[in-house]
């Protein structure tokens, strides 16, 4: 029994000699790293605020990030209203120029007895009203001259005819064009001289 205790007693001893031991070379391999023991508090602590401030940041870059997300989809759902408010209304100003002109030709109707001089200045009064609200619009004519160099962007030939002029130029205006600003809505409609 005694020996067994002995034992016992020589293996506490043994393990607090290794506990001790590893405490020991903990210490030196923290000495010789250049780290004392109050340095690596100092460490955790800079560490820790380093930490909280790259949170910090990133929950401001989170928040940012956000704010310009829902910005963009702010203005990307105006300017869909704005376009499809100038789809609906695009006409409204040509609208408002052609109503006048309705009226005109309605006001022609109403007359019981008519000459043919007034129904002439009539008509010649209606059609000055038209040249203006296309004028207004943007709507501008197109009809070339003859002898103009035939253009296949504003002019249709719809017919090749024996000429003296140029080959490839316009002989007669058929029915004449228009264009809205830049786009063109209608052709002018031309014959076309053919070559010699």
């Amino acid at each position: 029994m005694q020996d067994q205790e002995n034992q016992e007693v020589s293996q506490q001893q043994s393990q607090a000699d290794a506990a001790a031991a590893a405490n020991e070379a903990a210490q030196a391999s923290a000495g010789q790293a250049g780290v004392p023991p109050s340095a690596d508090a100092a460490m955790q602590s800079d560490l820790e605020a380093q930490l909280s401030a790259t949170e910090a940041k990133l929950a401001e870059t989170h928040d940012a990030f956000m704010r310009a997300k829902a910005d963009a989809e702010n203005i990307r759902r105006r300017a869909q209203e704005d376009v499809s408010k100038a789809h609906k209304f695009a006409i409204e100003s040509f609208a408002e120029a052609m109503v006048p002109v309705r009226d005109s030709l309605e006001m022609a109707l109403k007359v019981e007895t008519q000459t043919v001089e007034a129904m002439r200045e009539g008509v010649e009064m209606t059609l000055k009203q038209l040249a203006a609200a296309f004028e207004k619009n943007r709507l501008v004519e197109v009809m070339p001259q003859a002898g103009e160099k035939l253009d296949p962007n504003k002019h249709q030939a719809v017919a090749v005819v024996p000429s003296e002029q140029e080959a490839n130029t316009v002989v007669t205006v058929l029915q004449k064009g228009y264009m809205i600003a830049d786009r063109l809505l209608r052709p002018a409609i031309v014959t076309a001289a053919a070559p010699k």
